[in-house]
């Protein structure tokens, strides 16, 4: 079954930071990627160095994991600012110049219709439609928790002598992804008409809401609406850094302009005109194309008719007689008859198990696994297609009958094609050996979340020419992933953290044999046991390093959630 690849939203965009007028250094930083859809602020804590450390650490690390655009939004964010949040929190744990340093951020991802964001802290989005403004994301502080529920309004709170009181942040403690009450994610539609704020608190504890929202709505470029808006929070006192991104939808200047003159001449948020949203509905209604009937009488229409007729009786007169009996007799097949076999345990289904489908499946075929665990070893031999039909969603695990050698999948000498989106997952009795082995194949491998491996997540074998792309490889007690002898695999931004781990016997994230050739780009390698890489060639080592975040230990976890705490501006 086919999805729909996602799709970019046009966006346009624009950011600048100030230091403001009272402070002598900037620790806010800024990342506006109107082509990925990628926005992020960061509010440096800790002061002076520390504080720009923190946020110079945050933007790197968060960057590195969301330019790798595997997994769902929402995962992504939490992987992003987790591995900032620990990074953090090593450098300050190791230098004491720098104790005490963490950040507030907030992060949007947009793509296909909607805004998926991630926060910390006290910086904050806000959320222009149908001319209202609202405010997405909560201060994670007492003060904005009050605000939040109604017990102050907006000009008490920005008034309170305890504004500048967090309870979460990034960097003082460590964290996993999931822990509750770390990292909030909000996801909300964002359409052409829209528009979002990302700021730092330089902005609003100094600038009202309805203030920002007139000079949102007065229209202009995005870079524009930033500089009017840092202006107003210098003009307002400038007492801290301030830092702003704007992105607007392709048509928000335009819509805009309809509600800027309601927001000039009150303070209050205005409600949307619904008439503006039923005539412009009714004006595209009217003046919309003609029929179909009258498009498919039409002269482009009969010539792209005439095109395909003749191509197709080409294509008959170069068919031979013996070439059209092979195919209808299914001995040799175009890859354009390619089909795909769905693997589950519904009435839409082709077959009931993945031994099946790939016994039935045909060169060229696509073979789509359903939700639910899947516990027979995979044998792949030809050249197929393998994914999960929701990402992470098919998990493949041993029996509790395995032996100690089970291997989750194994690419055979000669296979090709692709393997996509599976969760492999092992137990604590080591039950799982290998999750993913791969010979003398060249095979594309992505989206892969490999767990509980006892020897190795993924073992290359001599002459694998395998792509690892964009799979997260953590928690086996064996190696991350090991490239034997004479292998030429590519490894392309994964995240490969916490295996080999054990005291016992320390193994490395990525192992390289004598003779081994890896490619790598864009990977994290941190807090793996006895190295992040052993056998490093002395030859690539600058390379890598330059194109990879390699090197970081692995962080202890919390014993239990950090207090709130006065900090530092």
């Amino acid at each position: 079954m086919s999805s729909a690849a996602p799709r970019q939203t046009r966006l346009h965009a624009g950011a600048a930071s100030h230091m403001g007028l009272r402070r002598e250094n900037n620790e806010d930083r800024f990342h506006c990627d109107p082509g990925r859809g990628l926005f992020l602020v960061v509010d440096g804590v800790g002061g002076q160095a520390a504080g720009e450390r923190a946020a110079e650490i945050a933007l790197r690390m968060i960057r590195a994991r969301l330019e790798r655009e595997t997994g769902s939004a929402a995962d992504r964010l939490r992987e992003a600012i987790t591995l900032a949040n620990n990074e953090i929190y090593r450098e300050a744990s190791a230098n004491p110049a720098l104790e005490g340093m963490a950040c507030v951020l907030t992060v949007a991802l947009v793509r296909d219709g909607r805004v998926t964001i991630g926060h910390v802290g006290d910086s904050r989005l806000y959320l222009f439609a149908g001319g209202d403004i609202r405010k997405v994301t909560h201060d994670h502080s007492p003060v904005g928790e009050r605000e939040d529920v109604g017990e102050l309004d907006e000009l008490e709170a920005m008034r309170h002598p305890r504004r500048n009181e967090i309870y979460r942040d990034v960097g003082s403690t460590p964290h996993e992804p999931d822990d509750e009450g770390f990292v909030e994610i909000v996801d909300v539609p964002f359409g052409p008409n829209d528009a979002m704020l990302l700021c730092t608190d330089g902005l609003s504890d100094l600038v009202p809401s309805a203030a920002i929202a007139s000079i949102v709505y007065a229209g202009g470029n995005p870079q524009a609406v930033v500089d009017r808006l840092i202006e107003s929070a210098n003009a307002a006192g400038g007492k801290d850094n301030v830092t702003v991104v704007f992105v607007g939808g392709a048509s928000f200047e335009s819509a805009a302009r309809r509600h800027g003159h309601r927001w000039a001449a009150r303070a209050s948020a205005a409600a949307p005109d619904p008439s503006d949203t039923a005539g412009a509905a009714a004006h595209r209604r009217r003046h919309s194309g003609g029929s179909p009937l009258r498009w498919l009488v039409s002269r482009p229409a009969v010539l792209a008719v005439g095109i395909v007729l003749g191509l197709a009786l080409g294509f008959g007169l170069l068919m031979t007689s013996a070439q059209l009996a092979d195919r209808l007799a299914g001995l040799v097949r175009p890859e354009s008859w390619a089909r795909t076999w769905k693997v589950g345990a519904t009435a839409d289904d082709d077959v009931a198990s993945i031994e099946e489908a790939l016994r039935v499946a045909r060169p060229g075929d696509t073979i789509e696994v359903g939700p639910g665990e899947y516990t027979v070893p995979v044998v792949i031999e030809g050249a197929v297609r393998l994914v999960s039909r929701k990402p992470h969603e098919a998990i493949l695990r041993p029996p509790d009958t395995a032996a100690g050698g089970w291997t989750a999948i194994t690419v055979s000498p000669g296979a090709s094609g692709r393997v996509s989106g599976f969760t492999i997952r092992g137990d604590q009795a080591g039950r799982l050996a290998i999750g993913l082995s791969v010979a003398e194949a060249v095979i594309e491998v992505d989206d892969m979340e490999i767990s509980g491996a006892r020897e190795a997540a993924i073992s290359l074998l001599p002459g694998s020419r395998a792509t690892i792309r964009g799979s997260h490889i953590h928690d086996n007690q064996g190696a991350g992933v090991v490239v034997a002898a004479d292998a030429l695999p590519r490894l392309l931004h994964n995240v490969v953290t916490r295996n080999g781990v054990s005291a016992a016997a320390p193994r490395a994230g990525l192992e390289i044999k004598e003779g081994g050739s890896p490619q790598l780009f864009g990977n994290i390698i941190i807090g793996n046991g006895a190295n992040e890489i052993s056998g490093l060639p002395p030859v690539a080592r600058t390379e890598w390093q330059r194109d990879n975040v390699i090197g970081l230990p692995a962080p202890a976890r919390p014993t239990r959630p950090a207090p709130v705490r006065q900090v530092p501006r």
